[in-house]
């Protein structure tokens, strides 16, 4: 949160500077410029009276105000704190300026980070989606500067990789952005090489990126790159126009198209928290170690994916798991722990994933809350709604439905996880600590039908394997 005396002048970092681009004045002032970031990094400034005490709600209706935004707009986005340490959406009774200055503690409590990272960091305040804005409502938006902010975030989060999304996928997004950022597809000077060009700007970075060591240069030796811009501008040449169409009216369309494609991805919208979880053992000394990992929770579920490699390891739908955390008076770290159904060799157990992540209290308060709007969101929702693009070929229309193939980024990986498992009758494949009668959890949905079923544990106390 960029703040200066009003007869300064802020200037905007570069994006080179994005991650240390913001600092808050100890000096008083009666009147301070605010710098508020939107999702690509342009700036809004704002003259604030009263910073100290001014709330989220207030700053907000500003910034609404300045950006010439509907009344909508109040519901569809939030002010967040981000950092490249910590990212917090900000309730409307919040007050920044006062949460700015416990940000140190806040990274203390809810980070691993070294003292030296924590005393540098200072968050910037952006302008972001709000979480528990649901996606069915998000489609009766029909305002193009409300839209094109929910685009710009979508891509944002698809490009970064933070958005796991197959490469035809991708492909299709690209060209939805080569549509809106290059104007309708002209051969003459939309080619494949002059995608390749700028290629980072339709496609994940992950998928641009080129062997860049000696050793990925020798591994890949004699195999053919994959030429995503053919992909792309093949997909570009498919993006439909209507006819007669004007072009502000053409932008929401294609904005629209590239929301509804992206509300096929289960974890569009989801606050993202960072934890590790354990590697299965592996080798002769079965040594295991573990993997990094970003949580991922929505309205709908809570999603764990493989930092490295940008897919899911295990995507669950309230209705399928228990959760619950513990402290380290509890247990050694930190640690949110998941429960679901699966098999181990042809057997049906429950199993534990362990989260250990010094933000599994904020990721259980938001399961719990995400679940009070999601039971409420059901009773009013319609039985039916479409979240077809009308712009592209529905992913429906597939041979393969691609959300639902097995080789899918978005496709659970269990046997990725080092998982607890238990079962009835006594026979035990892993201990686990706690009698049990039912789940391991009493915190689950409660709502409707469910499918989690737990699996009865056996009736002596189990002691840790």
């Amino acid at each position: 949160m960029e703040m200066e005396r009003a007869d300064g002048a802020a200037v905007p970092p570069s994006s080179a500077d994005r991650s240390h681009r913001s600092s808050i004045s100890s000096m008083c002032a009666r009147s301070l410029d605010v710098l508020v970031y939107l999702i690509d990094d342009t700036a809004v400034q704002l003259s604030v009276d009263n910073l100290m005490s001014v709330t989220v709600h207030e700053l907000h209706r500003i910034v609404r105000d300045a950006l010439q935004l509907p009344e909508c707009a109040m519901e569809v986005f939030s002010l967040w704190l981000i950092s490249p340490l910590l990212e917090v959406q900000l309730k409307p009774k919040h007050q920044p300026y006062k949460v700015c200055r416990q940000w140190q503690e806040l990274l203390l409590r809810f980070t691993d980070c070294r003292e030296d990272e924590i005393m540098q960091d200072e968050p910037s305040l952006q302008f972001r989606r709000n979480v528990f804005f649901s996606k069915r409502r998000e489609l009766q938006i029909e305002n193009e500067a409300v839209l094109r902010l929910l685009y710009e975030e979508a891509k944002f989060n698809i490009l970064e990789g933070r958005y796991p999304c197959d490469v035809e996928d991708c492909e299709q997004l690209g060209a939805l952005v080569c549509r809106l950022q290059l104007g309708p597809y002209d051969q003459d000077q939309h080619t494949a090489c002059a995608l390749k060009e700028n290629l980072e700007a339709f496609l994940p970075a992950h998928l641009c990126r080129r062997g860049h060591s000696l050793l990925t240069a020798l591994w890949k030796r004699g195999a053919k790159q994959p030429a995503y811009e053919q992909g792309l501008l093949q997909a570009y040449q498919a993006v439909r126009e209507e006819a007669a169409c004007e072009e502000p009216e053409a932008l929401c369309q294609h904005y629209r198209a590239y929301l509804q494609r992206c509300h096929q991805l289960p974890y569009y919208g989801c606050a993202f928290f960072y934890g590790e979880i354990d590697k299965p053992a592996q080798g002769f000394l079965h040594r295991g170690g573990r993997k990094a990992v970003s949580v991922a929770i929505s309205l709908e579920g809570v999603y764990v994916m493989d930092s490295k490699e940008k897919h899911v390891l295990l995507g669950l739908r309230f209705q399928e798991l228990s959760w619950d955390h513990t402290y380290p008076d509890e247990e050694e770290e930190h640690i949110l722990w998941l429960e679901f159904d699966g098999e181990n060799e042809g057997t049906l157990v429950n199993k534990l994933l362990k989260i250990y992540s010094k933000q599994a209290e904020l990721m259980s308060g938001l399961i719990e809350y995400c679940l009070e709007l999601s039971t409420a969101a059901e009773l009013s929702a319609p039985e039916n709604s479409s979240l077809q693009s009308p712009m592209l070929p529905p992913l429906a229309s597939k041979q393969r439905p691609k959300l639902r193939r097995q080789s899918s980024v978005v496709c659970s990986r269990i046997q990725h996880l080092a998982t607890i498992d238990y079962v009835e009758d006594g026979k035990e494949i892993k201990r686990v600590k706690p009698k049990r009668t039912a789940s391991f959890f009493t915190r689950q949905f409660s709502h409707g039908p469910t499918s989690y079923s737990a699996v009865q544990a056996p009736v002596e106390s189990l002691e840790q394997g």
